[in-house]
């Protein structure tokens, strides 16, 4: 049977309507009666989305973190006399941190849970934030981003399992829609970062332009320390994955704190037999390539690599791109990088947030990497402009490629990622993912700079590559998951297969 279905029904025993956010009693007898409340969206106002805010607040500091170097490589490069090797090294130092974190942060939210692990990640950032400012050579700025990166992959994960299991399947705030909104949240601090070094550059004196990139890698600790002051209050388990534990207690109670769901475990619930659900375990990497999930996976993944390497290749080097080929001064780079990411690739990011439940996941993808393929094409062949004409058309370019990027691949690599394996293998899946597709980050990082020293506006060729493979990969496997109940694969519900 084909993957594409658009929807499963879940097993349920439990005893709850469509108004169950009510205040009679809803009785919970299985893990499938939760999945299938959160499902419903059968919540009161509650700390579900301040749950949901904070999750995308990790979001933000990874995007920060990893986006802040961007401005300051010229500095560092003439600061501490690196060559182009020397700069790709500590370019891609943090995207090496965030391979090994995600293997292991997609094993550990799995195992064991979304909360815990949550918890945890926000010191590596505050720690890695400060060491980078005062780091005295090149080896402790590198090593400080590379304890960085590993927070941003052990972030990642869990940050995707509370977007996928705090939100319902269809409707506003549905799952799909929720997981997009990780994208509009990585421009908004892209251009954060932007505006904290425009303010920076007009009130630094002259003579210390040097502290620039310092104090924009040390300000990362400040929202990582917001994050761990308010996620203490707000933050739960998410209560799926205590269901799919057995923890039906500690799951009723989420959804009554989180939810405002008067759920009550029945006195017979244990007596009722339950499917047993996959447990965490190292070899859950290998489920990711067997069976239905083979296909989602490849999918999943090919895309997520064609996606960052193409963006990363762009958007770190869209300073460089915009000083040296578009010849213009700091404050217009600074100005021209912050305008096309807020009104291309925000607006884009938002776009796929509202539109992802009309048009699908599949299809927006497919569209964004159509716009980059032209746009990447577009500023290879224009190469080094030679008028205004020719700078206005490379910058149109740049804009289209991050418009296709918002709506595109940049959001929904994530909702494949995401939403392609049930709770007993989303934090692996997306675990899996982000390591092979923070490789192709590095690979990226550290090529960007070698290549364009080689090729010059060549590189672009170069680049086209991934979004044509994007859409090679996407032609032959058409998945959608967006409004797909893939939770019930954890509850032996029949489902689609290959």
């Amino acid at each position: 049977m084909s993957d594409s279905i658009a929807a499963s029904p879940a097993a349920s025993s439990g005893d709850y309507s469509a108004d169950s956010a009510s205040d009679k009693p809803v009785v919970i007898r299985s893990a499938a009666d939760i999945t299938q409340l959160v499902n419903r969206g059968a919540a009161k106002i509650s700390d579900a989305r301040i749950v949901i805010a904070i999750a995308l607040g990790g979001v933000f500091l990874d995007a920060y973190d990893l986006g802040a170097l961007a401005f300051g490589m010229k500095d560092i490069t003439r600061q501490f006399g690196l060559t182009p090797s020397g700069a790709g090294f500590v370019a891609s130092a943090i995207t090496f941190g965030a391979i090994v974190g995600a293997l292991f942060g997609g094993y550990l939210t799995d195992k064991i849970g979304r909360y815990r692990v949550f918890m945890a990640d926000m010191f590596f950032f505050v720690i890695a934030a400060l060491a980078c400012a005062f780091a005295p050579n090149e080896w402790v700025l590198g090593g400080s981003r590379f304890v960085m990166g590993l927070g941003v992959g052990i972030d990642l994960p869990v940050a995707m399992a509370f977007l996928a299991e705090f939100s319902k399947l269809q409707g506003r705030g549905n799952k799909a829609s929720r997981v997009a909104m990780w994208c509009p949240t990585w421009y908004a601090a892209i251009s954060v970062s932007y505006l904290l070094v425009l303010l920076l550059y007009a009130v630094l004196p002259a003579t210390h332009t040097d502290w620039l990139w310092r104090l924009i890698l040390g300000f990362g600790a400040v929202p990582a320390i917001l994050i761990i002051a308010i996620r203490h209050r707000y933050m739960n388990e998410s209560p799926v994955w205590a269901a799919n534990q057995g923890d039906l207690q500690s799951a009723a109670a989420i959804l009554r704190k989180s939810y405002n769901i008067n759920a009550v475990v029945a006195d017979d619930a244990d007596k009722t037999p339950q499917v047993k659900v996959r447990k965490a375990a190292w070899r859950n990497y290998g489920t990711l390539l067997q069976g239905v999930y083979l296909r989602r996976t490849v999918l999943a993944t090919v895309t997520a690599v064609a996606s960052s390497f193409a963006y990363n290749a762009v958007a770190f080097g869209l300073p460089v791109i915009l000083s040296s080929f578009l010849q213009q001064s700091m404050i217009s780079t600074i100005l021209f990088s912050l305008g096309l990411n807020l009104c291309f690739a925000f607006v884009g990011g938002l776009i796929a947030v509202r539109y992802v439940s009309k048009f699908g996941a599949w299809k927006m993808t497919y569209a964004g990497y159509a716009c980059q393929l032209v746009a990447m094409i577009g500023l290879a062949l224009v190469g080094r402009p030679a008028d205004g004409g020719e700078a206005a058309i490379s910058i149109a370019m740049l804009a289209l490629f991050l418009f296709g990027q918002g709506f595109g691949p940049g959001s929904h690599t994530m909702t494949f990622a995401s939403l392609s394996y049930p709770t007993s293998l989303r934090g692996m899946g997306v675990g899996f993912n982000q390591t092979l597709m923070r490789s192709s980050s590095t690979v990226s990082l550290f090529l960007f700079p070698v290549l364009s020293a080689a090729l010059g506006t060549g590189v672009f060729w170069v680049i086209a590559l991934a979004p044509l493979a994007g859409l090679i990969v996407l032609t032959a496997i058409r998945w959608e998951p967006s409004g797909y109940d893939v939770d019930a694969e954890d509850f032996d519900v029949p489902v689609p297969r290959h």
